[in-house]
């Protein structure tokens, strides 16, 4: 290659270089500016890759955050543990409803504080769920094996269910997850996922679910009509202002809030890293620029519900307010996409956007404002 030619591939890539450099910079860049009003202690981010247990990521954020807050002590736990378990008792719920209960890899937060109490906890490097050769999570056909287990064992083909069908379960998972350790040591102290979990111990009884639906008794406990919600679990219905008093005092009296909600919904921009709902999404200068918002009713959020605009088709952990250049309040949101966005794995959602698309949030019940805790009876 003449000096002539070489030059000019070395221009040429390097101006190549600055061009992909500057489009990945410019793919960054933001219209929206926050300042932060208030932001709780809480873990890093992590990444569910190729699975859908956003429900467990949100979940075991939460419960990390909890420790942080009660003990001090910053831990990075195991979220494929607690998924494991999950498994199992959906299988075993699944049969006992003769195939009718939901059968998927979905979830609520609350689910990892059941896995937890249940079960126990572990680390996430004594325990990470990577044993296929991927450096992600991969689900996809793990998840599909144990559907198609689930669905065989509801035919009886034996005329009958089988005594022993439930202990094959632990073998799907130990091939796609691993095997789990009978102990581990942790800073030099061994420890069982029991006693691991009784030395940072959280009071299952103390952490609840709240919503906002208007037809459903308020201030009453009531079951979350959702597919995701195996476990039945239920959530006290509050008036529709109530619902966000009570996450505003649960974050600024320094507890994070786990939050079921929509993602699907077009004002949720994965570029941005926000989510609002515009007066006009046909408004030209949409993610140009700032744009007014919409303000919700407790009316509009039902018809959502009800109309399917909002599902629990994802799961975040809320752990700050903030406000944009024009004075709206936003949430800032912990995800599990890793450190996607222009805000590496953060998203700020506006508070018209929480509004219409929360299906209900789960927290500790101390919480919670005392005449709100009083009138559920806590």
């Amino acid at each position: 290659m003449n000096k002539l030619i070489k030059w000019s591939a070395l221009a040429l890539l390097f101006a190549t270089g600055s061009a992909l450099f500057a489009q990945e910079k410019e793919e960054e860049k933001t219209i929206y500016e926050f300042t932060e009003t208030v932001n709780v202690k809480h873990t890093p981010v992590d990444n569910q890759g190729s699975s859908g247990t956003c429900w467990c990521f949100a979940g075991t954020g939460f419960i990390e955050a909890e420790i942080l807050r009660m003990y001090g002590k910053e831990l990075n736990l195991s979220e494929m543990y607690l998924v494991r378990h999950a498994w199992e008792e959906k299988v075993v719920k699944y049969v006992k409803m003769h195939g009718c209960n939901t059968l998927s890899q979905g979830g609520e937060v609350i689910d990892a504080l059941l896995m937890l109490d249940r079960y126990g906890m572990m680390p996430d490097d004594e325990y990470t769920g990577k044993v296929i050769g991927e450096t992600k999570h991969m689900h996809g056909e793990m998840n599909e094996v144990i559907t198609n287990f689930a669905k065989s064992v509801t035919k009886r083909s034996n005329g009958k269910l089988t005594p022993t069908w439930q202990k094959a379960m632990p073998g799907i998972l130990d091939a796609y997850l691993g095997e789990v350790p009978e102990n581990f040591t942790f800073e030099g102290k061994k420890h069982t996922p029991k006693s691991f979990a009784n030395a940072y111990k959280l009071n299952l009884d103390d952490y609840i679910e709240i919503a906002s639906f208007t037809d459903q008794p308020l201030n009453k406990p009531f079951m979350v009509e959702i597919p995701d919600n195996w476990t039945w679990t239920p959530a006290y219905n509050l008036e529709f202002d109530k619902l966000f008093e009570a996450l505003d005092h649960a974050l600024e009296q320094g507890y994070t809030v786990g939050w079921a909600q929509d993602v699907s919904d077009k004002g949720f921009s994965r570029k941005l890293g926000v989510a609002i709902v515009a007066e006009d999404f046909e408004d030209p200068k949409l993610w140009e620029e700032v744009v007014p918002e919409k303000t919700i009713t407790a009316e509009d959020h039902q018809k959502a519900y009800d109309n399917w605009e909002t599902t629990d088709d994802h799961s975040m952990l809320i752990v700050g307010i903030a406000k944009d250049q024009n004075g709206t309040k936003y949430y800032k949101v912990k995800n599990s996409w890793g450190d996607a966005g222009p805000y590496k794995g953060y998203w700020y959602c506006s508070e018209s956007f929480v509004k219409l698309h929360t299906v209900f949030f789960t927290l500790h019940k101390d919480a919670l404002p005392k005449a709100i805790r009083k009138n559920l009876g806590l």
